[in-house]
């Protein structure tokens, strides 16, 4: 008898909806009868609510799953939120710790993102956005249409994870000089290119096109600000293909009027939670900065679609699908995201590098090794020295918790 699974899906679209009830047909999950609840609306206080009778919710990007929208979901029994993304900077760890589990999509196409960065810095750089409009107007001048080669220029590349590391491998082809940075250097992957890492600073002042392809965290939001942008070079093209947050759009907006920034490439805003994925063609945007940026010939603005090719969301499906299918045989959870439970949790040691799992429901423990803690029903180790300690960041790739610390076992090093 098939196993019926109630999963509630928000801020879903039409291509969502298409690529899940194709995958969910496949003969991997043939003991499975999904039955799927698509929301148009995003997860918020407002809506979770619609997760009642539900044993999964299933979120994006501008979904929030936050304190109050977790204390809905408990009291709903939703027992797991799965990501159909990689960045979970939505959720409030200390809120789900030891209450949802919550898995995610690490990887689905990083071409797909490396690829769209490449399209907007081409864009820019040979204007095409402006050669198109005027071509369908009947103006085939070329005054104003003067591009730069990009070979023999210099691409200062920031974060070197998978999506990064296939930008810097397209640059390289074609011609350029590759700087990278990245917390964790991969020195033979530099190499392999004739790359160099380099210090963020030097990377500022030499790049001619500076790409973003780290996550956002509390240490680097805005790393694109006033004094950084007062470093590059004159004209240098930015590229933000990440997060919103890695860019002060503010101080961005001041270099582009003063000239400082010869382009933006933008496929990700600090606010665009309110704006991307809908269509406000026929009302006002009210958001000063979005409204500014999109005045500006020289940005290219699209609305986080970097991910949107057929390979990924056909990857998303399957990986998301696959988490939840692992969750529900009660299996270790692959892709579960990292609680940070030694940093925000109060834990002595990560229970996840020996046992496979962050937490289990009270009174599961191996016997002797861990000890109940008294403000919860998590599993914590009683000696410091029992398990490995807990070395992850809120960075998803690196996993790392400082610049000492080695890798931890989960996910990329």
């Amino acid at each position: 008898m098939k196993k019926k699974l109630r999963i509630a899906f928000f801020d879903t679209k039409p291509y969502d909806r298409r690529w899940f009830e194709l995958l969910a047909r496949d003969d991997s999950f043939k003991e499975f009868d999904f039955v799927f609840s698509f929301f148009e609306a995003k997860l918020t206080k407002e809506t979770a609510a619609l997760t009642r009778d539900h044993d999964v919710a299933c979120i994006f990007v501008n979904d929030r799953l936050d304190a109050d929208v977790a204390d809905i979901l408990a009291a709903n029994k939703v027992e797991l939120v799965a990501l159909r993304c990689a960045g979970y900077n939505n959720v409030d760890l200390e809120a789900v710790w030891e209450r949802i589990h919550v898995v995610r999509v690490p990887a689905y196409s990083p071409h797909a993102v490396a690829e769209h960065a490449l399209s907007l810095l081409m864009t820019l750089t040979r204007r095409i956005h402006t050669a198109y409009n005027r071509t369908r107007d009947g103006n085939f001048a070329l005054s104003g249409l003067v591009g730069r080669d990009l070979f023999g220029k210099t691409v200062g590349v920031i974060g070197t994870g998978k999506i990064g590391k296939i930008f810097a491998r397209i640059m390289s082809g074609f011609g350029m000089k590759v700087l990278l940075d990245d917390l964790y250097p991969d020195t033979e992957f530099a190499a392999s290119l004739g790359a160099s890492y380099v210090s963020r600073e030097e990377l500022f002042r030499s790049s001619d096109v500076i790409s973003l392809h780290c996550p956002l965290t509390p240490e680097n939001r805005y790393l694109v600000n006033e004094d950084s942008i007062a470093k590059m070079k004159t004209g240098v093209v930015i590229i933000n293909t990440g997060r919103g947050g890695l860019i002060d759009t503010r101080a961005l907006v001041e270099g582009l009027k003063d000239g400082k920034i010869g382009g933006a490439g933008l496929d990700v805003y600090e606010e665009e939670e309110h704006y991307f994925f809908e269509d406000w063609s026929l009302a006002p945007i009210k958001d000063d900065l979005l409204a500014r940026l999109l005045q500006f010939p020289n940005v290219v603005l699209t609305s986080h679609q970097a991910f949107l090719t057929e390979e990924a969301l056909s990857e998303i499906a399957r990986v998301t699908l696959e988490n939840i299918k692992r969750w529900a045989l009660s299996q270790e959870p692959e892709n579960e995201i990292c609680y940070h439970c030694t940093r925000l949790g109060g834990a002595l040691s990560c229970s996840r590098e020996v046992t496979g799992q962050c937490w289990t429901k009270a009174g599961v423990k191996e016997e002797g090794m861990y000890e109940k803690s008294d403000k919860s029903d998590a599993l914590y180790v009683t000696e410091q020295g029992d398990l490995p300690v807990c070395t992850r960041s809120f960075d998803p790739e690196s996993h790392r918790f400082s610049d000492e610390d080695g890798p931890c076992l989960d996910g990329e090093g």
